[in-house]
Order: structure tokens, then sequence, then C-alpha cells
């Protein structure tokens, strides 16, 4: 009677850890969010240096229609992942410079759950430039890029970019060179979600079949998890560093 009378509460406990799990991410993502609206510090900034690279661009590759188009994908990812590397490493200086970071480390939370906070918020940053890149991309370049496929692709490539991203931003923010130190380890390692995004949205743009464009896609699905198990697995180490 005993083993029966405790097993309604300790399912009780599990849920109770669960839903507070929940509410620590959702807290922290509520945190960076109100704080970006009420500044814009890190989306104009980011917004900015996209809007800059698209027209730098838009006047170098004075190109036919044709050959814009089988540059749009090469254009679009080299500007989001610039654009995600500065928004990367600013959320996580903002921080370290106020304080937050090591609030958040003394927080009795797990550790993973400021790691999905702090991912999801940043996420949701680069989906915001990347939605108001997509449509100034269509009127420079004279391409219709509001097409399913194209923004399914775009997404899963940010998943992957920003789950790695943020994990190494939280190592290289409590280094002197951060700045610097940030691109150098996270272009080798994002590399191949980068590929593979280039390809998916090449081929689709161009009109390529979905069994042409389906191993890229998968292979960034499996980036995607690969990323997000490594640095949820990883996150406690490396801020405990």
């Amino acid at each position: 009677m005993a083993t029966k009378a405790s097993h309604p509460n300790s399912l009780s406990k599990k849920e109770a850890a669960v839903g507070g799990y929940f509410k620590a991410i959702s807290a922290i993502v509520w945190k960076d969010l109100r704080a970006e609206f009420r500044s814009w510090e890190l989306i104009s900034a980011m917004l900015v240096f996209s809007l800059l690279a698209l027209l730098i661009f838009n006047f170098a590759l004075e190109l036919d229609v044709k050959t814009r188009q089988s540059v749009t994908a090469g254009v679009l990812w080299a500007t989001f992942a610039f654009a995600g590397t500065l928004g990367l490493n600013r959320s996580m200086s903002i921080e370290k410079d106020r304080g937050c970071l090591d609030g958040l480390l003394l927080a009795p939370v797990d550790r993973s759950a400021i790691y999905f906070g702090k991912f999801f918020s940043n996420l949701a940053f680069m989906l915001i430039v990347e939605a108001i890149v997509l449509p100034v991309y269509s009127v420079l370049y004279n391409t219709n890029l509001f097409q399913p496929g194209l923004i399914a692709i775009i997404l899963l490539g940010s998943v992957g970019y920003t789950s790695v991203g943020t994990l190494l931003a939280a190592m290289s923010v409590q280094t002197r060179t951060r700045d610097v130190l940030l691109p150098i380890l996270l272009f080798p390692v994002a590399f191949a979600v980068l590929l593979s995004a280039v390809k998916a949205s090449g081929g689709f743009l161009n009109g390529a079949d979905f069994a042409e464009i389906s191993f890229p896609i998968n292979l960034l699905i499996v980036y995607d998890i690969i990323f997000i198990a490594i640095s949820f697995m990883l996150f406690d180490a490396v801020v405990e560093e």
C-alpha cells in the first residue's frame, strides 16, 4: 500500500520539475525579448549589417536575372551567417557586461535551461532579422523568396547555426578577444550547416526536384539534432570554465 501511495507523489514531483524547467526557459526568453524590445540594441545592429550587406551585393552583382537567381542562396546565407554571428556575440556580451550571466548561473535551475533560454531568444532575433531581409532582397533582386519550402530550409539552417553558436558564444564571452574568437570558432564548426543550407536553398530556388535536394535537407535535420544534443551536454562544463 505504501508503494502505491508514493507512486502519485513521485509522478507529481516529476511533473513539477518538468514544469519548473520549462518555466525557467520561458523566463529567460521573455527577459531577453523584453530587454531587446526596450532598447533594440541587438536587432538594430544585426539589421543594419544585413541591409548594408544586401546593398553591397546588389551593386556588386550587376548581373542578369538568371545569374542573380543562381547566387541568391549564397548571398542570403552569407548575410544571415555574419548577422547571426554579430547577434550571438552581442547577446552574450550584454549578459556578461551587465552581470546578468553570473546571476543566471547562480539561479537554482539546471544549466541546460539557461542554454535553451538563450538559444530560443537568439533564434527569435535571427528569425526577426531574416523576416525583414527576405522582402528587401525580393525587391532589390526582383526574386520571389516567399515560398514555404525555402522558408522551411531557412528555419532549419537558422536552428543549426544558432544552436552551436549559442554554445560557442558562451565559451568565448569569458575571453578578452571574444569579438574575434567567436567567428574563428563558429565558422569551421557551422560550415556543414551553412553548406547544406546553401545547397538546399539553391536547389529549391532553381526548381530542382525534391529528390535532388533531399540529401542536404536531411543533413540539415541531422546537424540540428546533433548540435542541439552536444550543446545540451556541454553547456554546463563550458559555463563552469
